[in-house]
C-alpha cells in the first residue's frame, strides 16, 4: 500500500469508528491548558521547533524512570495526555512522562502515516534529542527509558527501537513495523493488539477492503524480536478474552504478545477515562500492564 493509501485507511477508520486514537479529532486550539504539574514546552532539533508536554509527579522516585508516550494519527500531545491515563500512575510511581508531538498529527514511521512522512520529517532525530535532554534533566538512567505509542505512535516506537538504542523497553499498543528492521538491538517489547483490528489487522491481509498495510503481520513481528534477543518459546497463558504469550531471552529480557478478542483497533482500558471513547472494560487495562512491564525491566 501506498503511504496516501495507508493514511486514507487510517482516517477512514478514525472518522468511522473514532478509534484511531482511542478518542474522538481534538482540534489543537481548543485544547484545555495541561495540568500544572504538567508543562508544555518546546526543542529545536536541526533548526526546527518541534512540541511536547512533560509530566513530572509531585515526588521523583530516587532512581526515576522516563516513559515516552507517542500518540497515534491525528492525535496529539495533549489528547495522549487525557486519553492513556499515564499521569496518575506517574504520580503514584514517580516517573515522568513525556508526550510529544508529531507533525501534522503524524509520525514518520517509515512508509506510513501521512504529512510526516511525505515532508520527510526526521522525527527520529527528534524524540532522540527529546530523551537526551529530558534523561539529563531527571537522571533518568538508559536502562529506566521506555517507549510506548498507540497505532501511527506504536509504528513510531518500532522504528526508534529498530534504528536507535534509547529505549530498555518497548510497548507498542495496536500497530506494527512499517520500516527496514533487519537487524534490531535486543530489546524487551510487550505489544498489544486486538484480534478484531480493522486498521492494522493481525495476518496484514487487506484493511476494510481498501488495500493491503504494508507493514509486518504481529506474529512476524513478535518472532523478529524473539530472535534479536535469543528468546526461548513462547508460553502462552489465556484468560478469555485476553491470551498472552510470553518469551524468556538473553539478559533477562521478556518478549510478550497479549491480544484482546473483540477488541478493535484501540487501547484497552478497564477505566473510563477524559479524551477516551474506548468502552471500558474488566479485560485489560493496558496502562497498568505496560507500566508493570517497564518496571520489571
Amino acid at each position: 500500500m501506498t503511504p496516501s493509501r495507508l493514511l486514507a485507511v487510517l482516517l477512514a477508520t478514525a472518522t468511522a469508528a473514532v478509534l484511531l486514537t482511542g478518542c474522538a479529532r481534538d482540534p489543537r486550539p481548543h485544547e484545555p491548558t495541561p495540568p500544572s504539574n504538567t508543562e508544555a514546552r518546546t526543542l529545536e532539533v536541526d533548526g526546527v521547533t518541534r512540541e511536547y508536554h512533560v509530566h513530572v509527579p509531585t515526588e521523583l522516585s530516587d532512581d526515576p524512570a522516563l516513559v515516552v508516550m507517542l500518540h497515534g494519527g491525528v492525535g496529539s500531545a495533549a489528547q495522549a495526555e487525557r486519553a492513556y491515563g499515564w499521569n496518575a500512575v506517574a504520580d503514584t510511581e514517580g516517573f515522568v512522562v513525556a508526550y510529544p508531538d508529531g507533525t501534522s498529527r503524524t509520525w514518520n514511521a517509515g512508509d506510513c502515516c501521512g504529512g510526516a512522512e511525505r515532508e520527510e520529517v526526521d522525527d527520529v532525530a527528534f524524540l532522540t534529542a527529546l530523551v537526551a535532554d529530558l534523561q539529563d534533566e531527571f537522571g533518568v538512567a538508559a536502562d529506566r527509558t521506555f517507549g510506548t505509542g498507540m497505532s501511527n505512535g506504536a509504528m513510531m516506537t518500532y522504528r526508534l527501537a529498530c534504528e536507535t538504542g534509547m529505549f530498555a523497553a518497548i510497548a507498542p499498543v495496536a500497530g506494527t513495523i512499517v520500516s527496514v528492521c533487519d537487524d534490531p538491538a535486543p530489546t524487551s517489547v510487550l505489544h498489544i493488539h486486538g484480534l478484531d483490528d480493522g486498521s492494522v489487522r493481525m495476518d496484514g491481509e487487506p484493511v476494510d477492503g481498501i488495500g493491503d498495510v504494508d507493514g509486518m503481520p504481529i506474529a512476524e513481528v513478535n518472532a523478529l524480536w524473539r530472535a534479536a534477543g535469543g528468546c526461548g518459546e513462547p508460553v502462552t497463558t489465556e484468560a478469555p478474552p485476553v491470551t498472552t504469550s510470553t518469551s524468556t531471552c538473553d539478559g533477562g529480557r521478556t518478549v510478550t504478545l497479549i491480544t484482546v478478542a473483540d477488541a478493535g483497533h484501540q487501547w484497552p482500558s478497564s477505566v473510563a477515562r477524559e479524551g477516551a471513547t474506548d468502552q471500558p472494560s474488566d479485560a485489560l487495562d493496558a496502562t497498568a500492564v505496560i507500566w508493570e512491564f517497564f518496571a520489571a525491566v
